[in-house]
């Protein structure tokens, strides 16, 4: 993902700290495979997170400081809701949500979790054809409205 491939929201994304998430205008979930081991939705779930603060610029806001001078760094602005889904599912939502071009779209198929070197990681991507991919998790961001009619029906994950 680059920022000449993001559509215009993402591009141009003017972080709104002072607005409730409910009141933005964009919105972003993760969707994990509800039926993985906790330990690995919680993997799916972080390494999503950092793909989507990686690829849009704005997401995350600006760090702060504690009242007793220690910093912290800065968290996405928008905030994130994790829904529940299942692999088979996961899959045909990432070819809906790739369909449309105002989202953005991250995901994570298990070879990102069977391989232990990013580059092995990369040859075995490379190798595998689309079809064959099992997506584990799916990020998708953009306006509120698309994400929620393609999100909607999910549960949270618990």
């Amino acid at each position: 993902m680059s920022v000449a491939t993001l559509p215009d929201w993402a591009r141009s994304l003017d972080p709104t700290p002072e607005l409730p998430t409910k009141r933005s205008p964009v919105k972003w979930v993760i969707l994990v495979d509800r039926n993985l081991p906790a330990g690995l939705q919680v993997n799916a779930a972080a390494c999503l997170g950092a793909a989507m603060g990686r690829g849009v610029p704005g997401l995350v806001g600006a760090g702060g400081a504690d009242a007793s001078g220690d910093d912290h760094p800065g968290l996405p602005w928008l905030g994130c809701t994790v829904l529940a889904a299942t692999g088979p599912v996961l899959g045909a939502l990432r070819e809906d949500a790739r369909a449309e071009p105002e989202l953005v779209v991250t995901d994570m198929a298990d070879v990102a979790q069977r391989v232990r070197v990013y580059a092995d990681y990369l040859a075995e991507l490379a190798r595998t054809d689309g079809a064959d991919l099992n997506y584990l998790a799916l990020g998708i961001a953009g306006p509120r409205a698309a994400v929620d009619r393609l999100t909607g029906r999910f549960p949270l994950l618990r």
